[in-house]
């Protein structure tokens, strides 16, 4: 017998599936330790006997089932264990039913890549600690101000804020955003390009990201336009994915005119725990004070990109992984003669030295040491 304990694997997947709907094989990495979620994906695709309580009942069936090839190998639920969806929660069968038209998946490969997409930050963002369950979150609205959002991280999955309001549903219907992420202090936009460029639909994310604007006002009190968090596999991709911008006819439709700050989170564990560091309530001045003495920090607004000045030395802070604003950090390096100096983790350092090529000298410093100072707890 499988009893289905809180924190386990087997929750942890069938969070994700009841919301998602299906998740990736090839991103069970995501979820813990890739040989050993295998060996239980194996045992879950056997009739075993489970209980999701010490008092509950006990329900004999398969919890999944694995289709498709790779790389587009995909895990559902049985339709016979759907029903332990009411054991996790009273209204997740409710949801699950709801979203996915009774357990009908379409078979077009369009949807399940949207579908996987989905689970992917669905994943990385419950492994941060994140709230992403959508049968517990309060529903947002757009009728008064209100203070809607919980004062903990939460994640709220783009298929139902954009339901919020018929009239902007066809405006942003197509867009490319996944959901949107609440912290205490912001909310970001979320992104997932996977491992291939994601074409930008300028004018559809940029009503997007102003909807965005007007649910964190109504729901949230906040008043800051929304940044942007660009999941993937490559840093590269994503760059590519800022870059395809350029092509737009309009400069404002670009995805750095659109959000002044994206940060690319990789779709790995060092993403798993940036979510969780950029989720900390103000924590841009928190690494700002934590890495450089008041003395060091520029007053004001500068002519560049720019954290310190130390020893004749500009010193920029890649720790957020904002790729936004690496962009007009370089365009600035073009006309200064000064010496720079960035700052990045181990995993940002040959991706870096690739795009801003010698002329600026590399530190690292170790994501333990941040969060460390920050006061935050390992997420796995």
């Amino acid at each position: 017998m499988i009893t289905i304990r809180p924190g386990s694997r087997v929750q942890r997947l069938l969070f994700v599936l009841s919301i998602a709907g299906e998740f990736p094989i090839k991103s069970l990495h995501l979820l813990g330790q890739p040989r050993d979620l295998k060996k239980l994906i194996r045992r879950l695709e056997k009739v075993e006997e489970y209980r999701a309580h010490r008092t509950g009942p006990v329900i004999k069936t398969r919890l999944v089932i694995v289709s498709g090839k790779n790389p587009m190998r995909s895990i559902r639920l049985y339709k016979s264990a759907l029903h332990i969806l009411n054991e996790l929660h009273p209204e997740a069968f409710s949801y699950y039913m709801d979203a996915f038209g009774g357990h009908n998946f379409p078979g077009d490969i369009f949807h399940l890549q949207r579908n996987h997409r989905v689970s992917e930050v669905l994943a990385m963002c419950m492994m941060a600690g994140l709230e992403i369950r959508p049968y517990i979150l309060p529903k947002l609205q757009k009728t008064s101000i209100q203070h809607i959002v919980p004062d903990f991280p939460c994640f709220y999955i783009a298929r139902d804020f954009k339901k919020i309001d018929a009239a902007e549903m066809n405006k942003t219907q197509f867009t490319r955003i996944v959901g949107a992420l609440f912290y205490p202090s912001g909310v970001f936009a979320i992104y997932n390009t996977r491992d291939t460029v994601m074409k930008w639909s300028g004018m559809g994310e940029f009503k997007t990201a102003h909807y965005l604007l007007e649910l964190t006002r109504m729901n949230a009190g906040l008043n800051d336009f929304p940044s942007a968090m660009l999941l993937g596999n490559n840093p590269n991709i994503a760059l590519q994915t800022l870059i395809e911008s350029d092509k737009s006819r309009r400069l404002e439709m670009r995805f750095d005119r659109i959000y002044q700050h994206i940060h690319f989170i990789p779709l790995d564990q060092d993403g798993i725990r940036l979510m969780k560091i950029l989720t900390t309530p103000d924590w841009n001045e928190k690494i700002l004070s934590v890495l450089f003495t008041p003395e060091m920090r520029p007053a004001g607004y500068g002519f560049m990109e720019y954290d310190a000045y130390w020893n004749k030395t500009y010193i920029y802070s890649h720790l957020d992984s904002d790729i936004a604003r690496l962009v007009r950090f370089k365009e600035a390096l073009v006309t200064q003669e000064d010496q720079f100096e960035v700052l990045c983790y181990s995993w940002q350092t040959v991706f870096l030295e690739k795009y801003l090529g010698e002329r600026v000298v590399i530190k690292q410093l170790e994501m333990d040491m941040l969060e460390k100072s920050l006061g935050l707890n390992k997420c796995f």
